[in-house]
């Protein structure tokens, strides 16, 4: 198997990277992170007009480069190297794949527009009891004229305040945790009936609890045929699971490197304490680390389109391998910085936190454990 980048993928690499390094710095980021809305939009503006890389998984007829799962993985990368705080998971990764895999008038109006920068979505698929379940959903889609109203509870809607729609997964049928009766739905975030409750997280990024009051919307809204949804919507997080170990590996990458620089300029004892064997042992761990979460990603970003069976474990093996790796990395660079790395100025204890949340994204490693193994049972069975 050929592990090596495309022209194209290294070109999309370098070019995001060298925008990162000279326009996203630490200093920018903090900054961004204290001006109201928590962000700069014209950081989005400048990866659709400048650099292009919103277009990177559609096709070129609707104006992106004609990509796929890998060059997801690159941007993905790039983005956690720099723990920046860019909707681009949720938008182009899911919810641009699901307007692909919809078609028709929508997608053909909404993907060129993620491509141009006008359109983010949020994805708002976890509830307060899903336990990462997308089955165990309350939210509840009633059928009304030609349309459908809404009523439920979103919770941690990542870009949600700032989103110009958001992608909505609801039972129309069954109760929670059947497989048959879920449904997928894209509406307007500033359509009435849509109730955000804004506010920051642990690592800078801003979300909402979305609640949804008699929402009506549309027919065009539903993406997915009435109640079989389910195996799309596990793909979709599948899909968003991947591209969380590929930023948690560009994180990871990053926060040993600020590490290792760390510790070549503290002294203690009239020398550098990189020069102590016990912390030689653990840079070395931390990077092995590294390495394992850069192998397990490329296996389960690889492996996105095979059955699902197949791809649901090689995701589940990558991100229980990646959570424990990035919780062990982090704690471990923290100890080594002592207490300056936990503060506000320092870098590292912000890939801390960053990694934490990755942590848990999209499912944790005991999730991910459980669901390996339920897989592996009936396989035998």
């Amino acid at each position: 198997m050929d592990f090596n980048f495309s022209e194209t993928q290294t070109m999309l690499r370098e070019s995001l990277a060298r925008f990162l390094r000279e326009r996203y710095d630490f200093d920018t980021r903090q900054k961004m992170l204290a001006s109201p809305g928590g962000r700069d939009p014209a950081v989005w503006q400048a990866f659709a007009q400048e650099l292009g890389i919103l277009g990177a998984p559609f096709p070129e007829a609707m104006g992106g480069l004609g990509g796929g799962h890998v060059e997801n993985m690159v941007i993905m990368e790039e983005l956690g190297r720099a723990i920046a705080v860019e909707p681009y998971l949720d938008t182009c990764v899911v919810g641009g794949a699901a307007l692909m895999r919809a078609g028709g008038a929508m997608a053909e109006a909404l993907v060129p527009a993620i491509v141009r920068g006008e359109v983010i979505i949020g994805f708002a698929w976890a509830e307060p009891k899903s336990r990462w379940n997308p089955a165990r959903i309350a939210t509840r889609a009633v059928a009304d004229g030609a349309g459908w109203r809404l009523d439920g509870h979103k919770s941690v809607v990542i870009a949600a305040p700032y989103a110009t729609h958001l992608l909505v997964t609801a039972r129309t049928s069954g109760e929670p945790g059947d497989a048959h009766g879920v449904s997928l739905f894209l509406i307007e975030s500033s359509a009435p009936g849509v109730v955000r409750t804004d506010y920051p997280t642990v690592d800078g990024w801003m979300a909402s609890e979305v609640r949804f009051d008699g929402l009506r919307v549309g027919p065009q809204a539903l993406l997915e045929p009435e109640g079989e949804a389910l195996p799309w919507v596990e793909e979709l997080l599948d899909r968003a699971a991947a591209a969380t170990c590929a930023e948690a590996a560009g994180a990871m990458r990053r926060l040993h490197e600020l590490t290792l620089d760390y510790a070549r300029q503290r002294v203690q004892f009239g020398q550098p304490i990189a020069k102590f064997q016990v912390i030689q042992h653990r840079l070395v761990d931390m990077l092995m680390e590294v390495e394992q979460a850069v192998s397990m990603t490329y296996q389960a970003t690889l492996r996105l389109d095979l059955p699902a069976p197949e791809r649901a474990r090689a995701v589940s093996q990558a991100k229980a391998k990646i959570a424990k790796g990035a919780r062990f990395l982090g704690q471990a660079a923290i100890q080594i910085h002592g207490g300056i790395g936990i503060t506000q100025e320092l870098a590292a204890g912000h890939y801390f936190k960053r990694l934490t949340m990755l942590e848990s994204r999209y499912g944790d490693q005991d999730h991910h454990l459980a669901r390996l193994e339920a897989q592996l049972l009936a396989e035998a069975a």
